[in-house]
């Protein structure tokens, strides 16, 4: 009789099991890793060409050490009566925090001229000081938010939720489809400013709109994932070799590439059942290797 009844019992909740794991675990995990993977490589493949440089990545120029430290800083200053509400002030925070340092590196790629190397070094200015403000931030905090913290540095799709991806999914949709959307007038930056102008693109004003559509999709991607290593930079490279320079390709191929290579990582990660890998450590282990051999065989120029 026991065991009938537990054979009655099980079968009866196991497609409700089945159903809450699908929509409320797999689901968002999914969804989480195609938004993010498309914002960090559509927004690095933007970056290089609005940057005039080669090396440009949401993480290599600053741009996730600025979200990140704003993330940080709500996770573990936030007041107890403001938790509730973090869903809805990350990606807010995410945002300001990448759109200060986009202002930074835009501000000082003008003052060089667009210099390579003054725009790497700004870059690694920027994160060098984030990442000190955030070992400030780990002496005055308890363990409970030192664990929380861990998520962004590390990088992660699975603690994304259905209000999380509400707020952050319309922002990252929204930001990669203004950049496909000024894929044409980034071909022309291709000549050189005199010739875009000549040809009727405004340089400063095309710069400014696609480094703050850059800032909303990392600031969200940041928001939703942490910090994710690599995506934005090697994403753009590998397909510059398959398909050629044309934005028009590029951005929309870097976005479905960064997508389903970040899908093929969480869904790899799923599969070892026994440890969740985090993301940023597959990601750079992949990229590392990847970008030597890029610069060993003389794709990456400066």
């Amino acid at each position: 009789m026991c065991s009938v009844l537990g054979v009655v019992f099980f079968s009866d909740i196991e497609p409700a099991l089945k159903q809450h794991i699908t929509l409320q675990l797999q689901l968002p995990l999914v969804i989480t890793a195609i938004l993010v993977g498309a914002a960090l490589a559509s927004s690095g493949a933007t970056l290089q060409v609005v940057l005039r440089n080669p090396l440009a990545d949401p993480g290599i120029v600053g741009i996730t050490s600025g979200a990140s430290l704003v993330a940080a800083a709500l996770l573990l200053l936030s007041p107890s009566w403001a938790q509730p509400y973090l869903h809805y002030l990350l990606p807010f925070g995410c945002f300001i925090g990448a759109l200060a340092t986009t202002f930074v590196i835009y501000r000082l790629a003008r003052k060089f001229l667009g210099s390579s190397t003054a725009v790497i070094l700004s870059g690694i200015a920027i994160s060098t000081l984030a990442g000190a403000i955030i070992a400030w931030l780990y002496l005055f905090s308890d363990a409970s938010a030192l664990r929380n913290l861990t998520f962004w540095l590390m990088g992660s799709v699975y603690q994304t939720d259905w209000p999380i991806l509400a707020v952050g999914a319309p922002l990252i949709i929204g930001a990669v489809g203004g950049q496909i959307f000024y894929a044409g007038s980034l071909n022309k930056l291709y000549a050189g400013d005199i010739a875009a102008r000549s040809s009727g693109v405004d340089v400063e004003k095309l710069t400014e709109r696609c480094l703050i559509l850059c800032a909303v999709a990392v600031g969200a991607a940041v928001s939703m994932a942490g910090s994710i290593a690599f995506v934005g930079l090697l994403v753009p490279h590998i397909l510059r070799l398959m398909v050629g320079h044309n934005n028009r390709w590029l951005l929309p191929l870097s976005a479905l590439a960064g997508a389903s290579l970040l899908l093929l990582v969480a869904l790899t990660s799923e599969l070892t059942r026994a440890i969740t890998l985090p993301v940023s450590m597959v990601t750079a282990t992949l990229g590392g290797p990847l970008l030597i051999w890029a610069l060993a065989k003389g794709h990456v120029r400066g």
